[in-house]
Parts: structure tokens; sequence; C-alpha cells
């Protein structure tokens, strides 16, 4: 997914402890009980930023002579630019969280995890996309899903049942009623990571319910052999945009919408609905107060409630942790990897991963699920076989550049047409 707008960046964690800054000071393959270790984590999950400052203290409670400093990447930055800047001067940080393309943009630079322990206890397919000439190059950090989020206790004023949205139709339907009560129907964020990215990876994960198709689909588009004005997905999901477009609570001025007043008006209540994944919900709980009665209805894709996509929701890996090989020598390579294990096996780990950080692990040996709604909607998708691919493997650059073209059409300043001709233009440059 992307590198979101958060509340506020961090310091530097200081841990008690003499710190070595790491680079050439020893070859051995571990790190030893008496030798200081100083690791950086880059960490491009904003919104989990403070649950990882407090896993790393954790962690270094637990093995006093590794310290973690956790590096956020900026607003408006990708992962992929930020890593590759630090790559430049000489400086990347141990451990990088990144997303799926970028682990085979930067596969000459990671370390090869087969060996780990934790590759034969992840999920059957979570390493799929990071398996790379044999290799494993990446951990699977978090299962992540994204749809329509809807607040039932304003729906259920409304008289709104979410169940019973199966189509664009269904969906602007229940958008009049939850006006009628006062309140408005939905919020747009305007990010491009969330409408390049997410809303618009929908177009790609419903052409098929077979992942091969899918990725013909993109070999397609890179070939210049489609025409998504013709494309049944594309016009579909772009009817159920207008739609939000037209019932957006910042309709006047949609660009001028963040993510952090979309996640007030939704746990406050003063939307019904707004498209987003399960990672804000640590956002939204701050503003909800004791209301934990929210969950997900999939993006409408047409007006036939049969049709593939809408009965699901998109979910899959979304982020990977990758082991930097080349500015980081065999002692800090070491205690990368301990910290990786640390989330996967110690309880401390796995309480910092799961119920502090509500992600869904991607390891069936953890038995704990996170306590939040959306994570729970989530799983009772995944457990029903409700679920669309989620496209987490775009080109590094999708986002910036099909989300400025997204803007453009959520402020009207592109038509269906227009919009088409700059995502094809787009796509024809992708290598």
């Amino acid at each position: 997914m992307k590198c979101k707008k958060i509340l506020s960046l961090i310091a530097v964690i200081a841990v008690t402890g003499s710190l070595l800054a790491g680079c050439g000071t020893s070859e051995s393959s571990s790190s030893s009980s008496s030798k200081k270790v100083t690791i950086s984590m880059m960490n491009s999950k904003g919104e989990i930023e403070t649950q990882l400052e407090d896993a790393a203290k954790t962690f270094s409670k637990a093995n006093p002579n590794i310290t973690i400093n956790v590096i956020p990447c900026p607003t408006g930055q990708s992962p992929f630019q930020k890593l590759s800047t630090m790559y430049s001067s000489q400086n990347a940080p141990a451990l990088s969280i990144v997303d799926p393309g970028d682990v085979i943009s930067f596969k000459d630079k990671f370390l090869d995890l087969s060996s780990e322990k934790w590759v034969k206890d992840a999920e059957d397919g979570s390493l799929d996309t990071v398996k790379l000439d044999g290799k494993i190059m990446g951990f699977p950090l978090t299962v992540e899903g994204d749809g329509i989020i809807y607040n039932k206790k304003v729906l259920d004023k409304a008289g709104v049942d979410p169940t019973t949205i199966k189509t664009t139709n269904d969906l602007e339907q229940a958008f009049q009623k939850v006006q009628a009560t006062g309140a408005s129907a939905v919020a747009l964020s305007p990010m491009d990571w969330s409408l390049g990215s997410h809303f618009f990876g929908t177009v790609y994960g419903t052409q098929s319910n077979d992942p091969k198709e899918n990725a013909k689909f993109l070999d397609d588009l890179k070939a210049g052999k489609v025409n998504l004005t013709q494309n049944k997905q594309y016009n579909g999901i772009l009817n159920t945009l207008d739609v939000l477009k037209k019932y957006n609570i910042d309709k006047a001025d949609p660009l001028s919408a963040t993510y952090e007043k979309d996640q007030q008006y939704i746990g406050q209540g003063k939307v019904g609905f707004w498209f987003m994944g399960e990672w804000a919900w640590p956002q939204i709980k701050q503003f909800a107060g004791d209301n934990t009665d929210f969950g997900f209805i999939p993006v409408p894709v047409s007006n036939n409630a049969s049709d593939y996509g809408n009965n699901g929701i998109a979910v899959g890996v979304t982020k990977y942790i990758g082991i930097d090989k080349v500015d980081n020598n065999k002692d800090q390579q070491a205690a990368a990897e301990k910290f990786l294990n640390w989330l996967v096996y110690s309880k401390d780990g796995q309480e910092a991963l799961v119920n502090k950080a509500n992600v869904i692990p991607a390891f069936k040996n953890i038995t704990m699920t996170p306590n939040d709604p959306l994570s729970k909607s989530i799983k009772d998708y995944v457990n029903s076989k409700r679920t669309i691919e989620f496209m987490a493997v775009l080109p590094s650059d999708h986002g910036t550049k099909v989300g400025a073209s997204m803007q453009k059409y959520v402020a009207g300043k592109l038509d269906k047409a227009g919009l088409a001709n700059e995502i094809q233009e787009y796509w024809k440059t992708v290598k």
C-alpha cells in the first residue's frame, strides 16, 4: 500500500546502553551477548508508527545489546523513493518496510531469508510475491484489506442494512437514506495512494477470479492492447466512483479533504461511509468513543448483484520487510533477523504485532487475532471466501501517476475517456 499521511513523525528511539553506528564493526555471523549493535528500520506504514516505536523498545529490553531506530517514510514520499535515496547515500536501514513491488526492485540489495524459521510458518501464498529466483526476499508483515467502511450506528439511524448493499444502485439508495437523517453519506479521500493504488486497483482485481488473468490484463495494458472505455469493470467501478463523488461530504472542494479529517468524520458519525482499509482503525478509534460497530462492504462493480466483485473485498499481504545486505554488516543483519523472529515467536512480539498494532498476521503459528472491528470484518470475508485479489504488486510509481489522474477525475478535470487515456498512456511507459 503507500506511504500514508500520518499525525506525526517520530524521534529516534533512545535505549539505555552504549550505541555503535554499526558499519564495519564486525564480520561475525551473529551478535554475541556482549556486543552492542544499532540498526535502523524504515517504516512506510505510518499509522502504526507509535506501535513500532514501542515494539522496538520492548525488543531492546529483552535484547539490551540491540538498539532499533525507527525512521518514518515522509508524507508524500513512496517507500521506493525513500529507500532509493538512502541507498544512494550508502546509509540503507537494516530493516525496510516496503510495498510488495519494492521487494522486486531491491532484490539485489536484500538478504535471502529462505533459511529463516518463520518461512515454514508463513500462511499459504503469503510468500509467493517475494519468492524470486527461488529465494525468499521478504518477510510478510501484514495482511490487509480495503473496501467501503461503514459506521453501523449511522446506518441504523437511517434504516440501512449494510448486508443488502450489492450494487451501485443499492449504494446510492443507502447514501440517500443516510443523508435524509441529517448526516453526510460518505467521505472520499483524495490521496494518490488511496485513489490510484487501492480504489483503481479494484479495476484490476475484478477482471477475473483467476490472478493469472488479472496479471495478463496488466501485461495487455503495458502492450497497449486494452481500451479501458470498453472495459466492463472500468466503467462499472467509475460509475460507483461517480456516486461517491456526488454524495461526498467535501464535494465542493474534493481535493481539500484529508486522511485525518475523514477518519474523524467516520469515527464521529458525521458520515456513514468511507472508502479505506482496516489500517485506519487506530485513528478512527480516537473519535469513535465506545462505538465499535464498524465493518466493510465491497466496492460495487455493477448493477448486477451476481457479477464477480460485488460480493468481495480486496485482501492480501500489503507490506513486506526486507533486510539489507549492502550497507549493514553481519552483526546488524543478525540483529535484524532476530527482531523478525521475535515478532513471530515471542509472546511480546505477537502482542506488539496483533493486539497493539492491530495487524492481521501472515503466520499460521500466531493464534491471536486483532480485536478491532475492521480486522474482524476482514477475517469474516476471508473465512467466507468473499475476497478479491488485492493488487499489491504494481509499479512503484503507480500510486503517484495513476493517483494524479484519478485526482483530476475526482475534481472534474477529466471525464471517463480522458482518465482512460491517461492511465493507458501511463501503462505503456511501464517496463
